[in-house]
This record gives C-alpha cells, sequence and structure tokens, in this order.
C-alpha cells in the first residue's frame, strides 16, 4: 500500500507540475490553449497508432471538453452538463495504460488518451487521463484497452484527477 501511495503521490505532483505551468504559463503558441493542458498530442513518430473511434466506449472528446477556473492558487474544473451526467454511471473507457504499481499485472492504473513518450512526462492535461481501480488483475499492455466500470467525476480530487473508474473491468 506504501508503493501505491508513493506512487499516486508521485503522479499528483507530476499533475501540479503541469496545473502551475498552466497558472504562470502564457497561452502556448498563440493556440489559445494554456500550456500544460489539453488531450494530449498523439506523436506522428510514435510507433504506436491513434486511438480508433468506437461506438461503445466513451469518446475522449467529451472527457476532454472541460474548462478550468482558479480557486485560491489551485485549478479546478468546469464541468459540462454533458459530463456531470455521466458520473456514477457505467462507462467504457479506452486508452493506453500507466501503470501505477509494479508487475506485469496491474489493478490500479491511469488510462490516457494517448500513449505516453516519456517516462517521466504526463501525455496530456488531466482531462486526458482516467484514474482505474479494477476488480481483477488487467495484463500491462502497450496497446489500447478498453475498462468498463463505475464512473466517477471528480470535482476536487486531492491528486488533481478528474475522472476515475471504480470496480472496472477489461473488455474487449
Amino acid at each position: 500500500m506504501k508503493r501505491i501511495s508513493r506512487i499516486a503521490a508521485v503522479m499528483a505532483v507530476l499533475l501540479s507540475l503541469c496545473a502551475q505551468a498552466q497558472l504562470s504559463s502564457p497561452i502556448a503558441g498563440g493556440t489559445g490553449v494554456p500550456s500544460g493542458s489539453g488531450a494530449g498530442v498523439h506523436s506522428p513518430n510514435s510507433p504506436f497508432a491513434p486511438l480508433q473511434e468506437r461506438a461503445d466506449v466513451l469518446p475522449w472528446s467529451v472527457l476532454t471538453n472541460v474548462k478550468t477556473r482558479v480557486d485560491k492558487n489551485r485549478i479546478l474544473p468546469v464541468f459540462p452538463a454533458e459530463v456531470q451526467a455521466l458520473n456514477k454511471k457505467s462507462q467504457r473507457v479506452q486508452g493506453f495504460m500507466m501503470p501505477l504499481e509494479p508487475g506485469e499485472k496491474q489493478r490500479h492504473f491511469l488510462l490516457s488518451s494517448v500513449p505516453m513518450s516519456c517516462s517521466f512526462c504526463t501525455p496530456g492535461g488531466p482531462e486526458s487521463m482516467v484514474e482505474v481501480k479494477t476488480k481483477t488483475p488487467v495484463k500491462y499492455t502497450m496497446e489500447p484497452v478498453v475498462v468498463e466500470g463505475q464512473f466517477a467525476v471528480l470535482q476536487d480530487d486531492p491528486y488533481g484527477l478528474y475522472y476515475r473508474v471504480i470496480d472496472g473491468v477489461a473488455v474487449k
């Protein structure tokens, strides 16, 4: 349990650094998007194919459609009604695994909208990641996975996460 807490703390620091960059940096390249946020960019040099659209999973375009507000030096999400309506309902999410535990099988991991290109970098902002806690371990893979479980929209998570799936199961 201590190892998981340390890993979660490291992820929280990474997300916090992204948030601090968003607070302190100007708009990135005139795009109107603050640095350190967004759905992540799938590198054209990536050896992994981007996620294929699937009608049976929650699209990332819905999850990444979130605004933020600053409250006492913290960045908090402001979810549209479409996203809030997902809270406490069973959902399927597809993404690339980011392990939070050592080992071949994972019960606690992040799903990302894009594959990691650097083991020390988050591939996008918190709106492009979903924390997953599964009932049974899921074999780690670098290919996309789909999990189904109770979806939570997090208003003020201490680790800076926006979404979580609990009691998840891997589906094909």
